[in-house]
Formats: C-alpha cells, sequence, structure tokens
C-alpha cells in the first residue's frame, strides 16, 4: 500500500524519475483512459507518463483498497476521477498497472 501512495505522490509532484523508479523493469501498463493502450519498455514508459503529467495531471486522493497482491487508488484528475490498480512484483516495485476512468 505505501508504493501506492509513494505512486501517488510521485505523480501529483510531476516527478517522472520517481514514478519510473517505482515500476519494475518489466512493467507494463495498461490504460483505458481516452483509448486503450500498454505500454512496455522503460523509454516507451518514460514517454507515457511525460504525457500523462502534462495532460492529465493528479490531484488528491479519492480512495485506497489494498489486498493481497494488489492495491486500488482512486485520484481525481482534470478529467475526473481515475482508479489505477496496482500489482507489484516480489521486490515490491510496480509489475502492472491498469489504469481508467473510475465508474
Amino acid at each position: 500500500m505505501a508504493i501506492a501512495v509513494d505512486w501517488l505522490d510521485a505523480y501529483r509532484a510531476g516527478d517522472i524519475e520517481a514514478i519510473l523508479d517505482l515500476h519494475a523493469d518489466d512493467a507494463v501498463v495498461h490504460c483505458g483512459c481516452g483509448g486503450a493502450q500498454t505500454v512496455t519498455g522503460r523509454e516507451a514508459l518514460r514517454a507515457y507518463w511525460i504525457d500523462r503529467l502534462r495532460k492529465y495531471p493528479a490531484g488528491m486522493l479519492d480512495d485506497l483498497n489494498p489486498s493481497d497482491d494488489r492495491t486500488v487508488i482512486s485520484y481525481v484528475t482534470s478529467t475526473g476521477v481515475m482508479s489505477a490498480v496496482l500489482a507489484f512484483d516480489a521486490a515490491g516495485r510496480i509489475k502492472v498497472l491498469d489504469c481508467s476512468p473510475s465508474s
């Protein structure tokens, strides 16, 4: 759960390096925001996050729901409330991130 909060803090601060450091080297992002896309690889993740930070800066935390193998975090952006499901590797880094508008 702490990694999810760290992730949102880094996102809110616009800290691309901190965001990338929280992701595993083989992390995958599935984004359902404005058209489905899948992002893999360090440079593709960097480009994705630079774009997200510019277009959709994160605001306040809306909700946080941890479970054994993942954490669901909801947060406010300029387009509404978004939901991100974060799954972690054995080292506690983000292995898979699935994000989409909250329903």
